[in-house]
């Protein structure tokens, strides 16, 4: 039989690695489910109760009495918190809540007061921050991590898990890792195709636009093959022309079977991709629900406006408090009057 000429190509190296699907799924014996699973998960909270604290029917993150403080300022008092699973929620509130901070808690960048979280029924408190990942926790970050001088390809081979060449005296036998390091790569180039930077791989980090930063960071953390991917402000400082690109690849994560959580000033963001939305205000869980729910809270318009921002609901409404000011004007004038013995 004649050789396939496409075979001799791939070969040769002149064909591109197949396409990512089967790459980017959690190959774990726990991992979550994918496809119809995952929909199923965000589904699940259609019947889920809309306030703070509620349990979910199926959680993969859980958090428990969670405090930070630096000084005498609380930035995180998160009493009870699940996470649903296969779902996409999104964690908002106005500058200064806690979010980010809440981040770093959860993924092992800082250390709490007190407080525990489990991730897949397994305690994560004081868990440092690389072992938070290689247990499927992954995060972005709100300022992109980069490495600039390393090129994009050196940079995703950073984010795989358990590389053996990692360790000094394997690392001097190359027999012992090239076949796992060919795998890595193979993953690598299939990542960078579905973020549609497979055409930078050799080009530095740090020659890439910011939205383009964001995708790599992305894509990066799918190389250690996440249950749960955690984003913090994914389209901060991106250019318009790549928001819509940003919001499929998170939404294909949760078609992938992964579970997403993402912190987003973006109103609009959040209601197009979420299926569950958590509001912080001063540290605390001041709602949940559904996106359309939650925006209509009045404790959220309160957590962004403040609670001073009522306006009158209609015309006697309106006249009822012009009278209340008038009289407290009429007394204050009165008062006055009687200090400076005027009748």
């Amino acid at each position: 039989m004649p050789a396939d000429p496409a075979d001799a190509r791939r070969r040769a190296g002149s064909v591109p690695v197949e396409p990512v699907e089967p790459v980017v799924q959690v190959a774990r014996p726990d991992a979550a489910p994918t496809g119809g699973a995952a929909r199923t998960g965000a589904a699940a909270l259609a019947g889920v109760e809309a306030r703070p604290g509620v349990p979910k029917p199926d959680p993969v993150l859980v958090a428990d009495g969670v405090l930070r403080r630096f000084g005498g300022l609380v930035a995180v008092e998160v009493e009870h918190l699940e996470v649903q699973r296969g779902a996409i929620t999104a964690l908002i509130g106005p500058n200064g809540a806690g979010k980010t901070t809440f981040f770093n808690l959860l993924t092992g960048f800082d250390r709490p007061d007190r407080g525990r979280w489990s991730f897949d029924g397994r305690n994560l408190a004081g868990v440092p921050a690389h072992r938070v990942a290689r247990q499927g926790m992954v995060r972005t970050f709100q300022l992109t991590k980069a490495l600039s001088r390393m090129t994009v390809m050196e940079n995703m081979r950073l984010g795989a898990a358990g590389q053996r060449g990692e360790n000094f005296f394997r690392a001097l036998l190359p027999g012992t890792w090239r076949g796992q390091q060919g795998g890595f790569d193979e993953r690598a180039v299939s990542l960078l195709r579905r973020f549609r930077l497979d055409e930078k791989r050799d080009d530095f980090a740090g020659s890439l636009s910011g939205g383009q930063r964001k995708l790599l960071e992305m894509a990066r953390a799918l190389m250690v093959e996440p249950r749960l991917v955690m984003l913090d402000e994914p389209m901060a400082g991106v250019n318009p022309a790549l928001t819509q690109s940003l919001l499929g690849h998170v939404k294909d994560l949760r078609e992938q079977g992964m579970t997403v959580l993402f912190v987003e000033h973006d109103m609009d963001m959040v209601r197009d991709i979420s299926d569950w939305v958590v509001v912080m205000a001063q540290g605390r869980i001041v709602a949940e629900g559904p996106p359309e729910t939650v925006m209509a809270d009045p404790a959220v318009i309160d957590a962004y406006l403040g609670s001073h921002h009522d306006a009158p609901l209609d015309l006697a409404e309106e006249q009822a408090q012009l009278q209340a000011a008038e009289a407290e004007l009429d007394s204050l004038a009165q008062a006055r009057g009687t200090e400076r013995g005027q009748p």
